[in-house]
């Protein structure tokens, strides 16, 4: 038994190349008696409920919403959630019951996006049933991108449109940490096969920041609306997209001034230490780095990449040694190839990607350059977290 009359709410996606709406996802919710709206979303993870009645309420959900969808403009689309667990139950050649739907309601395909939800469902059906979709015109998305593993297999075989980043996953990615790196990743994946990214759940200035690191093509969340009723103007949100965007560029452009401080300070560390190890002189002759607290660890390694002298790191103001790593080759790591892509010809100080350490588990950079007529490289290593700039 449902409680409550089945209705769509509509929470809008901000088109972050304008500040317009794009579109709308159709979100269920129950009117109860006394006027207030309950999400379905908690029955349909219910395995008390009735399959029956849950395909049900999904189909008048669904009816609702494209009844609505004339009262909104033309050039927006609308996100409808499927369940694979109801593709898994269609019949081999039957009609869709979606497409069947659109039909009735005169709604165009090219205005609909698919959200695939869940990790559950025959594949094979699956991928069929998009496939007939994206003949009829409407275009795919998979929902919660990142909640499992699966999903990358998900991807290959459905070729999405549109990937929506998982909002529990993504909003601590908005904080930082390791979960960052990964959905920058993820996101630079869904870049390379050609998807567009939605960010869901942005709730704060922060997470907008965050999405549009991103290259999120859309961001929706209850920091321009909630899921409601009505349908808001498409230009509703502009001004304030754009006062946030703006904001945005101010602080990557702060960033960017603290960078190109770092990289100054950088060349006058290099140019002393380069000094010092051109003349092989003692390690009592080298400079304390006490202007530097981001400094980890100074090193040298022959051009193929074999580290050729211990690390020297100061600590409670001297040098210490450590050989431990001496004769150890980093030529496979990413700043080592880019600084002989970058570096040999000009002999400039290349600085690499912030990347961890696998051996003291930081996140670093390294910076390096060219000495000894190109014989070695000198190699500083920098604690990312001293320096609270993101440069991924």
């Amino acid at each position: 038994m449902i409680d409550g009359q089945p209705l769509a709410c509509f929470q809008p996606f901000i088109d972050t190349a304008t500040g317009l709406i794009a579109g709308v996802e159709a979100l269920g919710r129950l009117r109860q008696p006394d006027g207030s709206l309950q999400s379905v979303g908690p029955l349909f993870v219910d395995s008390r409920q009735s399959p029956s009645l849950l395909r049900r309420l999904d189909r008048q959900l669904r009816e609702h919403a494209l009844q609505r969808l004339h009262e909104a403009p033309t050039d927006w689309f609308l996100s409808l959630n499927i369940s694979p667990r109801w593709i898994s139950r269609l019949r081999p050649g039957q009609t869709l019951p979606s497409l069947k739907q659109l039909q009735r309601f005169g709604v165009p395909a090219e205005r609909i996006v698919f959200e695939i939800t869940e990790l559950g469902g025959a594949s094979q059906r699956l991928a069929d049933v998009v496939a007939r979709y994206r003949e009829a015109g409407a275009r795919i998305a998979i929902d919660d991108f990142g909640a499992g593993y699966s999903q990358l297999d998900r991807v290959l075989a459905l070729q999405p449109d549109i990937l929506k980043l998982d909002m529990r996953l993504f909003q601590a990615a908005a904080r930082g940490g390791p979960s960052g790196e990964v959905v920058k990743a993820l996101a630079q994946m869904a870049e390379k096969t050609g998807c567009w990214i939605i960010a869901e759940g942005v709730e704060t200035e922060a997470e907008l920041d965050f999405a549009l690191e991103c290259g999120a093509r859309y961001v929706q969340g209850y920091l321009f609306a909630a899921p409601q009723q009505e349908f808001f103007a498409s230009n509703a949100f502009v001004e304030r997209f754009a006062r946030l965007r703006d904001r945005y560029v101010q602080r990557k452009l702060a960033e960017r001034a603290q960078w190109m401080t770092l990289r100054r300070q950088l060349n006058q560390l290099m140019s002393r230490l380069r000094g010092w190890a051109e003349c092989e002189a003692p390690m009592s002759e080298l400079l304390s780095p006490d202007d530097c607290p981001w400094l980890l660890r100074v090193y040298q390694c022959d051009r193929h990449g074999t580290q050729i002298t211990p690390n020297l790191q100061w600590r409670d103001g001297a040098w210490e040694e450590d050989a431990s790593f001496r004769g150890h080759n980093w030529s496979w790591r990413p700043y080592f190839y880019q600084l002989l892509a970058e570096g040999w010809e000009e002999r400039r100080l290349t600085l690499s990607s912030t990347y961890r350490d696998a051996t003291t588990n930081q996140y670093c950079l390294t910076a390096g350059q060219f000495i000894d007529n190109g014989r070695r490289l000198l190699l500083l290593d920098i604690d990312a977290a001293c320096l609270q700039i993101d440069h991924g």
